[in-house]
């Protein structure tokens, strides 16, 4: 393993997270929809005070995919296989995260159909920025 690389990629990755995530949020519908729902979610006020924490936990999440993708990798494309990688955090995240926060939270279907689909893009595009960036050491 290049470790090297698995902290550039958990890096990068982390970055795209957060830029991609920015650019979603702003669409009008998904804004609208997290509205709904103010006894749940955080005031963006009270949001940014958490995000430090938030974003240090997320970047040491970050380096944990790093370091299994480098684990997992068997050579060929970055870009291919960095997707079947993302897709598969994607369908992780949708079973562990976003329907167990329908279960638990006052959100509604839509709201929960949306974060499927907008995480699954999301963690297809981390899984091949990671794969793009990390390469293993050659023999």
């Amino acid at each position: 393993m290049s470790y090297a690389r698995i902290a550039l990629a958990a890096l990068g990755s982390f970055a795209a997270y957060f830029v991609l995530g920015g650019l979603l949020a702003a669409i009008p519908q998904l804004r609208g929809e997290f509205s709904k729902y103010p006894n749940v979610y955080r005031p963006k006020e009270q949001m940014m005070g958490a995000m430090p924490y938030g974003m240090a936990a997320m970047f040491i999440a970050f380096l944990a995919l790093a370091i299994l993708y480098a684990l997992v990798y068997h050579g060929g494309s970055g870009l291919a296989e960095g997707a079947r990688f993302g897709a598969l955090i994607g369908v992780f995240a949708i079973g562990s995260f976003v329907f167990h926060n329908y279960v638990n939270l006052q959100i509604g279907l839509k709201l929960t159909i949306e974060q499927s689909v907008v995480y699954f893009v999301q963690w297809v595009i981390v899984g091949m920025v990671i794969g793009l960036i990390y390469r293993p050491l050659t023999p």
